[in-house]
């Protein structure tokens, strides 16, 4: 290696910790605020479904700007996108906390700063994401490596996002919890704004390897029929017409629904009706998280080695089905946290599995609006299952919601055992086989 390669090598591995430092910090202001609207919610005594109201419209715009933002990715540039998706979005969430401290924020107001707060989350998620795989290669990481890392930084912003979160609504209120959370979207993007090197733009981007749909699209901008919706319409047919993302959707949109209701509205009103508030909640909260950073961590040195449908299965079971079971039965808190555990680990192989997937079939100049319709899809029960989660929690309980839902999470989860195209997740770790049917 020479000493120019060197010295573009160790940029670029700088360029690389920056943009998963910025996406954890990021993260971890989207789990404080996870905490404190509910709780914000519940002090000026909400009950479960306007909880479920509340996580309701706060993950509308998820799928809104998953949807529409991907081809925005694309065009103005990733490092851009990432930089301004922060900035908007911590001003938004600064409003709330101002707002309510001045004037009074009644709840309907809430809805529409929580709504706009969650904009623009997706898309610089997104582009956060598609920058990852030209820092990975000129940082000589293997892209396996590289993704499990970006989902570690999440992994490690839910533990330290919680255990933060839980604190600050336990001992100062969810007002404090949301001027925290505004400042992580400021230091998410001066940290990339200074230390994230620019890519080529992504019509610059290499067009050598066709990947199924490809031909439906050209790059963002090229071309006199090329326009937002059109590129939009490219990005919607790649996900139809792909047999494996449309398993992959349509699995995680179950999965993400149930989990929602989860996250979002039963585990929240659990927490405050059975385990003594936010602060346990957190703790929860951070033992998924941390589990998952470890199991993320394993899962790093063996992933080139594993087959990846089978692993996906057993894992993504683990990761909620034992766990909602042990709600359900009303276990105490000592094997509610070994339960969480459990799935914590399990879970730390998903997104790796799914990030590497998706990167691997997706060619790079369409991988924002790719990805954006992608998160729209999963993502798109979301808000339902927040919103059903406190109906549920109201109507027929937590212990039978929580049941149902540890039934319906394991066989769904149990499915690409079932093989056909969920065999196309093999085809990347090992090509020859692949090949081969």
């Amino acid at each position: 290696m020479t000493t120019e390669q060197h010295v573009e090598r160790r940029r670029a591995v700088g360029s690389l910790s920056a943009l998963l430092a910025a996406h954890a910090i990021s993260q971890t202001g989207n789990v404080i605020s996870a905490f404190a609207i509910p709780f914000y919610v519940l002090s000026l005594g909400g009950s479960g479904v306007e909880v479920g109201i509340a996580a309701f419209f706060s993950t509308v715009p998820v799928v809104v700007g998953g949807a529409l933002g991907g081809v925005v990715v694309d065009r103005v540039g990733h490092r851009r996108a990432a930089i301004v998706a922060d900035l908007i979005s911590g001003g938004t969430v600064l409003a709330i906390p101002v707002i309510a401290l001045t004037v009074g924020l009644p709840f309907w107001a809430l809805l529409v700063l929580v709504f706009a707060g969650g904009l623009l989350d997706t898309p610089g998620q997104t582009a956060r994401r598609v920058m990852l795989p030209q820092l990975t290669e000129r940082a000589g990481i293997r892209l396996e490596r590289s993704v499990g890392l970006l989902d570690g930084s999440e992994r490690l912003s839910k533990m330290i996002g919680a255990s933060i979160a839980g604190l600050l609504v336990a001992l100062m209120g969810p007002i404090a919890a949301l001027f925290v959370n505004a400042a992580t979207f400021g230091v998410s993007a001066l940290l990339t704004w200074l230390f994230v090197a620019s890519g080529p733009s992504p019509a610059a981007s290499s067009l050598g390897d066709h990947m199924p749909g490809e031909a439906d699209a050209p790059p963002a901008g090229s071309g006199s029929g090329s326009d937002y919706w059109s590129d939009l319409a490219a990005g919607l047919r790649f996900v139809t017409r792909d047999p494996l993302m449309r398993l992959i959707v349509g699995l995680v949109l179950v999965t993400n629904l149930m989990d929602a209701a989860r996250g979002s509205t039963l585990l929240p009103l659990y927490a405050n009706d059975r385990l003594g508030g936010a602060a346990a909640l957190g703790v929860l909260v951070a033992v998924m998280g941390g589990c998952a950073l470890l199991g993320n961590i394993a899962f790093g040195f063996v992933a080139h080695r594993v087959r990846r449908r089978v692993t996906f299965a057993a894992c993504f079971a683990l990761a909620g089905g034992p766990t909602s079971a042990a709600f359900a039965v009303g276990a105490p808190l000592p094997v509610l946290i070994a339960a969480t555990a459990l799935g914590g680990l399990a879970a730390g192989a998903l997104n790796p599995i799914i990030g590497t997937v998706e990167l691997e079939r997706v060619p790079e100049h369409m991988r924002g609006r790719v990805f954006g319709m992608v998160n729209a899809g999963a993502w798109a029960g979301v808000p339902f299952g927040a919103l059903l989660g406190g109906i549920a929690a109201d109507t027929i309980g937590l212990s039978w919601t929580f049941g149902i839902i540890a039934v319906v999470y394991t066989v769904v989860t149990l499915t690409p055992l079932l093989g056909g195209a969920w065999r196309l997740m093999e085809r990347a770790a090992a090509p020859s086989a692949a090949a081969s049917g």
